[in-house]
């Protein structure tokens, strides 16, 4: 049986994190469709018929999915979850708001947060916090599975265009409805999808000194701008800068940690970055137990040397 995956978009673009389930649903079966519900979203469906190994699109088109509610959401994904073995969606904000609803509705158990795909029904998850990892076994006939982003690369675009299938959807389910959202606009990388973050911890003092010290170098690294979960709960920048257990998971190829202790929730989200520098005042702060690099000093004076030695490399090619 083939494999479903659910996409995540916007309603304009799909999403990097859909990418990447693909790739862990081809690990399992060589028919990948497509779930892309929404409305008024046909671009969406179109760009999700070019990644490489789909062989097929759902397109599901109503009004009261445009929000992607999962009380609306949930019914589609399980009325058309009996025709495959397994069903996929990132474990991204979105897919563990919409999976568990599904599974309940489908009386089968989730396997949340997968990092690796043994064999058809045998997984690996992190737990306590990603210091171990469990080899768990799925025995339901549909296996409902959100894949954690950073273990599996993105398949790439611009493959042979699959088909494009409409398919029913349920009534509205009337449990709910979007009152309002307020979205943060960047010209910088998305968080989960940069190839270099520069994050700040509670080590900055304030939300000035934490803007005043990172901006400048993460506008030379072209980086997004991370923090730890105690830079956010001080108010020094919104949740959706949290990286950790209890935020975003990121693998960049470069992860520079300025004043961050090293918590264990913090190193649940980061610890699986290509390359960790850290800089830190304190010899034992945890952080330097995963970084490649560790920098001991005031990083109020070692940020702006660095920027300023970043300045000097541009300038001298």
């Amino acid at each position: 049986m083939a494999v479903l995956v659910i996409a995540e978009h916007d309603g304009a673009a799909l999403k990097p994190a859909t990418l990447n389930t693909v790739t862990a649903g081809a690990r399992l079966d060589s028919q990948i469709h497509v779930l892309v519900a929404g409305s008024a979203c046909r671009a969406v469906a179109e760009t999700a018929a070019q990644v490489a190994g789909v062989t097929k699109v759902l397109f599901a088109d109503a009004p009261h999915l445009k929000d992607l509610l999962a009380e609306n959401l949930a019914p589609l994904i399980a009325r058309l979850a009996s025709g495959y073995s397994h069903v996929l969606a990132p474990a991204t904000t979105f897919g563990k708001n919409v999976m568990p609803r599904a599974a309940a509705l489908l009386d089968v158990a989730q396997v949340s947060d997968i990092v690796a795909i043994e064999s058809p029904d045998t997984f690996v998850r992190p737990i306590y916090a990603g210091n171990v990892l469990a080899t768990v076994q799925a025995t339901d006939p549909i296996k409902l599975i959100t894949v954690r982003t950073t273990a599996f690369e993105a398949a790439p675009r611009g493959g042979a265009a699959a088909t494009i299938e409409t398919v029913e959807v349920p009534p509205e389910a009337g449990l709910s409805r979007l009152l309002g959202q307020e979205l943060t606009r960047s010209a910088r990388p998305e968080l989960t999808a940069a190839r270099v973050v520069v994050a700040g911890g509670r080590g900055l003092g304030s939300a000035e000194n934490f803007m005043r010290l990172l901006e400048p170098l993460a506008d030379k690294l072209n980086a997004a701008i991370g923090a730890s979960r105690a830079a956010v709960d001080a108010g020094f920048v919104p949740n959706d800068y949290q990286v950790g257990q209890t935020g975003k998971v990121v693998a960049p190829e470069l992860y520079i940690a300025v004043g961050i202790s090293g918590a264990i929730q913090h190193l649940a989200g980061m610890k699986d970055s290509k390359v960790i520098v850290a800089i830190n005042k304190d010899v034992d702060a945890p952080i330097f137990q995963v970084a490649d690099y560790g920098l001991v000093a005031d990083i109020f004076q070692a940020v702006p040397e660095l920027v300023k030695e970043l300045e000097a490399a541009a300038g001298s090619t």
